[in-house]
């Protein structure tokens, strides 16, 4: 069975997050060894200069990559990354889990994305849009398309 490890930046806040989190992470259950690995905010002021941005960049982005095993599929999720559909994605789950990974890592960034380091690392970028989420929302979403991909591999109706 493969083990998925969601690093993410931030805690979720809001109770329908956190219940539409464990929901997924509950029916992933039957496919995967799920681990949601949640590292603090870096804290900045409300107007950051660029090198403030670059300094949170930087050190969350240490901590992302210590929580990375060597051996771990990294994914980032970010906007240049690239974009599949489903059954795509559920198909790159697949080739991972039968390449001799055992492991993947996708990776959520804060509010202000990955540090080039962290996207270095990575085996893979994915965009889930052209379209700018909310990091926590991003993890919603994300767990449902991990499930969605599961369910594809599995002939499940749910995809339909």
């Amino acid at each position: 069975m493969i083990s998925i490890n969601i690093i993410c930046i931030g805690k979720l806040k809001e109770k329908y997050l956190k219940d539409a989190c464990a929901e997924y992470s509950k029916r992933l259950k039957a496919f995967c060894r799920l681990e949601i690995t949640e590292l603090s905010e870096e804290r900045c002021g409300d107007s950051p200069s660029n090198s403030e941005i670059e300094r949170v960049l930087f050190s969350e982005g240490k901590r992302i990559l210590q929580k990375a095993a060597d051996c771990d599929l990294v994914v980032s999720l970010c906007i240049e990354g690239e974009k599949l559909s489903s059954p795509q994605l559920s198909k790159y789950i697949e080739k991972a889990a039968v390449s001799g990974k055992s492991s993947i890592a996708l990776v959520i960034g804060g509010s202000f994305g990955l540090s080039s380091e962290v996207k270095s690392r990575s085996d893979f970028k994915l965009s889930m849009s052209d379209m700018t989420f909310p990091h926590q929302l991003a993890r919603v979403m994300l767990l449902e398309q991990i499930y969605r991909a599961f369910m594809i591999s599995s002939g499940g109706k749910y995809h339909k």
